[in-house]
């Protein structure tokens, strides 16, 4: 029987899964960055970027709008509208992917040569097409799981996608550079490993939505739920989907927008900051490097941006305003306290890491740069999704569209004059533009309290950490880099670096009174665990 998930079950599956595949996600790239030239990875970065963009396009919002709406539909005990809702969204699924694999595959020349200057993307382009006939229903069915409070069949289907992504990806790049190929083919031989992974991801999904089935049934012959038969048109079903999810689409689109509108056009916006041999290693870099390692922080973020939804939507429904309360605040609690440290870390030590994991530590500035942006980034996600929760997707919306104009405006401005770092700023003031303005919003709903008067000593631990992480890193580095290979130095650096600063980091939450006993009930069980031993460095006033 599948069970149903509590926010912090669900989350530490999503969390799992979507670390999972980025760490495949990761391993795919490193072989590739050996294989391929600048311009293959330039290429594959693109292709990459275009797709996702396309995809959320494709499926409009409509999974986060699914789980919302199949989450209200049982809390109401209206199974049977949830189940025509998720018809009605499979079928839409199948037609937009249809749609969306021509228009990608017939741009791709046009788009790769004369808008992002890229003229070798297009076979990788019209390669990674065909996935987008799979990944809108795929979209749609972990929509649904997500609202039966389900993470686990998304979360499964997300591993074997990418597991499957990795090896065919990586296995027929080899088979092109074993034929003597160049960079154009072998990245379209990477990008035909989408195409298998998505046909794995839907196997998953048909298996657990027969498990799924099967358990229903059950809950029917034992009385403890009725289908009851529905009727409801599916041009009332699309109109309440579309009026939810065209607001949602453009707030979960931003940051994979940010990341193609980069691509796409920093030769022209940076001038001649760069040559034409520059902007294509620095587009290597940031594709193939910072877009990756950037992507591994807000994974947590992601993970509680799809868990929270149906949950906090099912007590506002119901009107259970206490209960949102305590789960928004839990949410960005957990937020704060996870995801700005890991950021933090990969910043101050990106040199290492960079070196580490690809073939050289080149653009190491740029993963920095990215990764440090993480921290607002992941702020904006979650408080996009406590809004939806709230039923209120057009804020974040209106929200989104200012943060984007700040966006285009920095870029137009600071490109010129620091190439890709004025990019980069241009989309970090985008997502604390935000951020501030969607906690404003949420304020206005409930009183949340992510850190209340606390954060002081929050902001002075993070500092600390930083400095900490940084100062071992490069010292480290500094006396190993000559002594030992350079990999084994890397690794040295960046996992002590690690190590100290996650320690510093803990204690100081405890000896500055961020964290107090008091707030140990609220923390999920691992950081109990971590803090409980920790409260006798607290201030005795703290303990008492």
């Amino acid at each position: 029987m599948i069970k149903k998930d509590s926010l912090i079950k669900g989350t530490i599956i999503l969390a799992v899964a979507a670390l999972a595949a980025r760490v495949l996600g990761i391993f795919q790239r490193v072989p590739l960055d050996y294989m391929m030239g600048s311009g293959g990875g330039a290429a594959l970065g693109l292709s990459n970027t275009m797709y996702l963009w396309l995809l959320i396009i494709a499926t409009g919002g409509i999974p986060s709008a699914i789980s919302k709406m199949v989450s209200e539909r049982h809390a109401l005990g209206k199974p049977g509208e949830a189940q025509r809702i998720y018809k009605a969204a499979l079928l839409f699924g199948a037609i937009a992917g249809v749609v969306m694999a021509a228009i990608l595959f017939f741009i791709a020349p046009w788009y790769s040569t004369h808008v992002s200057h890229i003229p070798l993307a297009d076979r990788s382009i019209q390669a990674i097409a065909p996935a987008l006939l799979l990944f809108p229903t795929i979209a749609m069915m972990r929509g649904y799981f997500q609202g039966r409070q389900m993470m686990a069949a998304g979360g499964i289907s997300q591993i074997v996608e990418q597991i499957v992504r990795v090896l065919l990806g990586v296995g027929l790049a080899l088979v092109v550079v074993s034929w003597g190929w160049g960079d154009r083919w072998i990245a379209a031989a990477a990008s035909v490993g989408s195409v298998f992974g998505g046909i794995a991801a839907l196997g998953v999904m048909i298996w657990y939505g027969r498990k799924l089935g099967r358990m229903d049934a059950e809950e029917v012959r034992a009385g403890r739920m009725r289908f009851e038969k529905s009727s409801l048109p599916f041009r009332s079903i699309y109109k309440e989907i579309f009026t939810m999810s065209m607001p949602i689409v453009v707030t979960a689109m931003t940051v994979n927008l940010l990341y193609m509108f980069d691509n796409s056009f920093l030769v022209q916006l940076s001038g001649h900051f760069y040559s034409e041999l520059q902007a294509e290693k620095v587009l290597d870099a940031f594709s193939l490097k910072a877009v990756s390692l950037a992507g591994i922080p807000p994974i947590l973020a992601i993970a509680l941006s799809s868990s929270i939804i149906p949950i906090i939507s099912s007590a506002f429904t119901t009107r259970n305003m206490n209960e949102v309360q305590r789960q928004s605040s839990l949410v960005m609690r957990i937020v704060v306290f996870t995801g700005v440290p890991a950021a933090l870390l990969m910043t101050v030590a990106a040199q290492s890491i960079t070196g580490l994991i690809y073939e050289n530590a080149f653009g190491s500035g740029i993963v920095a740069a990215l990764t440090a942006g993480t921290i607002f980034q992941i702020s904006m996600m979650t408080s996009n999704s406590i809004l939806y929760g709230f039923g209120k997707p057009r804020i974040p919306m209106y929200n989104t569209l200012i943060g984007i104009a700040v966006k285009l405006v920095a870029s137009v401005a600071l490109a010129p004059v620091l190439g890709m770092y004025g990019m980069i700023i241009g989309s970090t003031l985008c997502y604390i533009v935000v951020t501030m303005l969607n906690l404003r919003a949420i304020r206005q709903v409930v009183p949340i309290q992510t850190l209340g008067g606390k954060w002081a000593g929050y902001i002075a631990a993070v500092i600390a950490t930083g400095a900490v992480g940084y100062g071992i890193d490069y010292g480290i580095r500094t006396m190993l880099f000559d002594t030992l290979p350079h990999k084994l130095a890397y690794l040295f650096s960046c996992g002590v670096a690690g190590i100290a600063a996650g320690i510093v980091y803990v204690v100081l939450l405890v000896m500055l009174r961020v964290v107090q006993p008091s707030d140990l009930g609220s923390f999920p069980g691992p950081l109990r665990k971590i803090f409980r031993p920790l409260m006798r460095l607290a201030p005795s006033s703290a303990r008492g």
